[in-house]
């Protein structure tokens, strides 16, 4: 709904970008740029984008061989009890995604939703916060999941002014502009099409057609637009499952599974009180293997590496020395 509400974003930044003193080494927002850069071109070798909802998910990502990451606005929204009606204000992505990329040398791409009336000031933004890309949509303000309906989509010209305004505003020329067009499912594949290639034609490095219904309109999608293609590959949405290889085959570049850490995740933590109110203890769940263990999360977060860093931090001050 065009919410602005940024004032004093930048002050939830916990750490400056790149943050002093990690434990371990991190590339730089710079290099992390050119490598999401150096994923458009890799047709027939599509990279798996992985959406994480915080550091901790992102740092598990990049320790299994993930590429590059995602922060969707979706599950931003899920997160806080709210649904994905575009009532999110940018500051609670800018400070999510803040929180998210000193930590990990992936690329992170942000989901922006449609600028939040300000697009070229979002890109300054999240460019100085570290981010890789962001991703906007040609949907109304009033937008909703890219897979329920019904939607409405703002004139073409509208979206390419706004892809015009976002090249314009970046200060890195690898600071990637993904454009999502949600058309398949109000005009059809032919305005998609369109729209497509005049967003391209604007701007855009990566085109985003959202909520496809087949193989074939993918398919179609990709021998009719070009330019560097992102597929969504959602769960119960109107897009059906496809491998990473299938589309690779097809030409797209990357393919973006946005919530699906996040779903399992869900259901793994409301067994997990299932059996809390159920059995009275976590002894179950323990010993079947259910838990994350503690010597397993201090490996994951590298809590040697940190007890060393803050205690340099503290050494000579009273009270706080090294123990």
């Amino acid at each position: 709904m065009g919410v602005k509400g940024d004032e004093g974003a930048e002050e939830g930044f916990i750490f400056k970008v790149p943050p002093p003193g990690l434990p371990y080494p991190v590339a730089t927002a710079r290099e992390k740029r050119r490598a999401l850069r150096g994923l458009l071109g890799r047709k027939g070798a599509a990279a798996t984008v992985v959406g994480v909802s915080d550091a901790l998910v992102a740092r598990y990502a990049e320790s299994k061989g993930v590429k590059a990451m995602y922060v969707s606005g979706a599950e931003t929204t899920l997160s806080m009890g709210l649904p994905d009606l575009g009532i999110l204000p940018r500051r609670e992505m800018l400070l999510k995604a803040s929180r998210i990329a000193p930590f990990v040398s992936a690329p992170l791409i942000v989901d922006v939703d449609t600028g939040y009336d300000d697009v070229a000031g979002t890109v300054r933004l999240f460019e100085r916060a570290g981010i890789a890309g962001v991703q906007v949509e040609d949907q109304v303000d009033a937008k909703r999941c890219g897979h329920l309906d019904p939607k409405e989509v703002v004139p073409a010209e509208e979206m390419v002014g706004k892809i015009r305004d976002a090249t314009a505003a970046r200060k890195d020329r690898n600071f990637t502009i993904i454009a999502r067009t949600d058309a398949a499912g109000v005009g059809g594949m032919e305005d998609a099409i369109s729209r497509a290639n005049l967003y391209a034609g604007a701007g855009a490095d990566i085109i985003f057609p959202e909520a496809l219904r087949t193989k074939e309109e993918f398919r179609m999608f990709a021998q009719e637009v070009d330019a560097p293609l992102l597929a969504n590959m959602t769960e119960f949405g109107k897009t059906p499952y496809m491998r990473v290889s299938e589309f690779s085959g097809m030409g797209y570049s990357m393919v973006l599974f946005p919530v699906t850490a996040r779903r399992v995740g869900i259901r793994a933590e409301s067994s997990a009180i299932d059996a809390l109110v159920r059995e009275g203890t976590q002894k179950g769940l323990v010993d079947s293997g259910g838990i994350e263990t503690r010597d397993e999360l201090k490996k994951a977060i590298d809590y040697d590496g940190w007890e060393r860093v803050v205690g340099d931090m503290f050494a000579g001050r009273p009270g706080r020395g090294r123990r």
